[in-house]
């Protein structure tokens, strides 16, 4: 064989070597960080550290499974989801989005409810130790909230509210009234915590919110105005009104699905 070639094989050789396999591991092959749990580890930088092809590691040392492999039914995606499922269907921020939602599409509504427990208490009382009260439309109404200051939800909650106050008044009239925060409690007919159990949910005026519970069937229904749900989504929120199974009065947290997030 040309020795100049052989010397091209062995360098080639050396350089895969360096590049696909971690010299710590056993020569296992290394794998990219799953792009949406990179976002993941991006949207909470308070308390994730950071991603591995199958790991989300927290700051703390804690290692969670991001995806378990396991085939899963609609409902087993609700009941048993892992960090995937949480992660796989994406959210489409403003008015671009498919209306109404495609069948069982829920981005938001699938939640991997360690990861929440985790991050913001396991026990009502543990979440209430960091509820703070953010002022609802001070210009306006001048209300009080109760909303968890961890990952700094409450001043994201401020600035929804600073905007909101600065609606035109035909619009208002969604969010002057609030239906409630925190609340420990399962999601009805379910064993799943309410997002509201952890002090990052507020629901919005009942009077013109559609739910699907409340309908008997999920025929989608709408009354909240685009304008309000971009505030909303602007700092993180995500909308209820986006999912098949529809909760328009409902916004929760969530900035790891916003595609806002860099």
């Amino acid at each position: 064989m040309n020795k100049k070639y052989l010397l091209l094989l062995i360098i080639t050789a050396i350089s895969f070597c360096l590049t696909g396999f971690d010299l710590n591991s056993n020569f296992q092959i290394k794998r990219d960080v799953p792009p949406k749990l990179q976002k993941l580890v991006n949207a909470y930088p308070d308390y994730l550290k950071s991603g591995t092809d199958n790991e989300l590691i927290w700051k703390d040392g804690t290692v969670m499974q991001y995806e378990d492999g396991a085939g899963k039914t609609f409902n087993d995606l609700l009941n048993d989801p892992d960090l995937e499922d949480m992660m796989a269907q994406d959210y489409t921020m403003g008015a671009d989005w498919d209306s109404p939602p495609p069948l069982n599409f829920e981005p938001g509504r699938i939640r991997y409810e360690p990861f929440f427990l985790k991050m913001y208490g396991n026990s009502a009382r543990e979440v209430e130790a960091n509820l703070v009260p953010v002022k609802w439309m001070p210009k306006s109404v001048n209300g009080t909230v109760y909303i968890t200051s961890v990952n700094g939800v409450n001043k994201q909650l401020e600035k929804v509210s600073e905007e909101l106050d600065n609606l035109p008044e035909d619009l208002k009239k969604y969010v002057t009234r609030t239906a409630g925060t925190f609340y420990w409690r399962v999601i009805k007919n379910t064993n799943r915590l309410s997002m509201h159990s952890f002090g990052i949910a507020i629901d919005i005026n009942t009077d013109y919110s559609n739910y699907w519970e409340w309908e008997k069937n999920v025929k989608y229904k709408n009354k909240i105005p685009i304008e309000i749900v971009n505030i909303f989504e602007k700092y993180g929120f995500i909308w209820g009104g986006k999912w098949y199974h529809y909760d328009t009065m409902h916004f929760e947290y969530r900035p790891e699905l916003l595609n806002n997030l860099h």
